[in-house]
C-alpha cells in the first residue's frame, strides 16, 4: 500500500522549501503527500518578504480532514507559525500512533526568522511526540544543545550542513543507543534551499514504509545529496534543489 504522509508546514511561494519541497520529496519516494498548511510565505531565492500564519482552527481542520478520510502513515512537522498552532498540532498528533519527524524550523536559509521565542518554547510537546527531531546547528543551540536534548530523552539528528569545514557531519542520537555519525564531503553550492525540509520528509516517508530509523536517515541523506548535485541553478540567491531531475532519473 502507498505510504500516506501528512506534512504540517508552511508554504514557500518560490517552491524550494516547506510544503512544496515536502510534496516533491514524498512523491519522488512513491508516497502520497497530504498537507496542513500552517502559514503562507511570500519568498523567493533571495529572501522572505512576508509571512501570514493560518488560524489554529484551520490547521486543525486540515489535519482532521486528512486523518478521518485518507488516513496517515507518517507525519512531517515543519514551520508552525505561532505558539497556538504548535499547541493545536500537538493536541491532534497525540491521537495518532505513527512515525513523526519534527524539523524545528526557526530561520530560513536566507536568514529570515520563521519562529519567535514563544513558538520555540512550545516545541517541547512536539519533540516529546516525535520519533525524531532534526535540528541544524543553530536550532540545536536554541533548544538547549546536546546536554538538554539528551537529558530530556529526545531522539534527534544533529545536522551539520550549516557548520564550517570541508565535510558535513550528521549525528543521530537515540536514547539508550550509541550515536551514529555520517560524514561526507560538502557539496559546494548556493542552491541549497529546502535541504532540511527534504531530509525530514524523506525520513518520514521511509519510516512510514516500515524502515528502521537509522536506515531511513541514511537513505534520506543520500537523496538530499543527490538533489543538491542536481540543482537546476534557478534564482539569484539560495536556489531550489533538483528534485525534478531525480524524478526523471527514476
Amino acid at each position: 500500500m502507498i505510504v500516506r504522509v501528512l506534512s504540517i508546514a508552511g508554504s514557500d511561494s518560490g517552491g524550494g522549501a516547506g510544503i512544496q519541497a515536502d510534496i516533491k520529496t514524498v512523491t519522488l519516494l512513491g508516497g502520497h503527500a497530504m498537507t496542513a498548511v500552517t502559514a503562507l510565505t511570500a519568498q523567493n531565492t533571495c529572501g522572505v518578504r512576508m509571512v501570514e500564519a493560518a488560524s489554529p482552527a484551520m490547521v486543525a481542520a486540515q489535519i482532521d480532514a486528512c486523518v478521518e478520510d485518507i488516513g496517515v502513515d507518517a507525519v512531517k512537522i515543519g514551520m508552525l507559525g505561532s505558539p497556538a498552532i504548535a499547541e493545536v498540532v500537538a493536541d491532534r498528533l497525540e491521537r495518532l500512533h505513527v512515525p513523526m519527524v519534527f524539523d524545528p524550523v526557526m530561520i530560513a536559509t536566507s536568514g529570515a526568522t520563521l519562529a519567535d521565542a514563544d513558538t520555540i518554547a512550545a516545541f517541547g510537546r512536539l519533540m516529546a511526540l516525535a520519533t525524531l527531531t532534526t535540528p541544524n546547528v543553530a536550532e540545536l543551540a536554541a533548544l538547549g544543545g546536546d546536554a538538554a536534548m539528551r537529558a530530556r530523552g529526545i531522539a534527534y539528528l544533529a545536522k551539520g550542513g550549516d557548520a564550517e569545514g570541508p565535510d558535513v557531519t550528521d549525528r543521530l542520537v537515540v536514547p539508550g543507543l550509541a550515536d551514529r555519525v555520517w560524514r561526507a564531503p560538502r557539496i559546494d553550492t548556493r542552491h541549497n534551499h529546502g535541504t532540511g525540509c527534504t531530509l525530514s520528509s524523506a525520513i518520514a516517508t521511509r519510516l512510514g514504509g516500515g524502515a528502521p530509523l537509522e536506515q531511513a536517515v541514511a537513505e534520506a541523506r543520500t537523496l538530499v545529496r543527490a538533489a543538491l548535485a542536481a540543482a537546476p541553478g534557478l534564482g539569484q540567491g539560495h536556489g531550489p534543489m533538483g528534485h525534478s531531475a531525480l524524478v526523471v532519473a527514476r
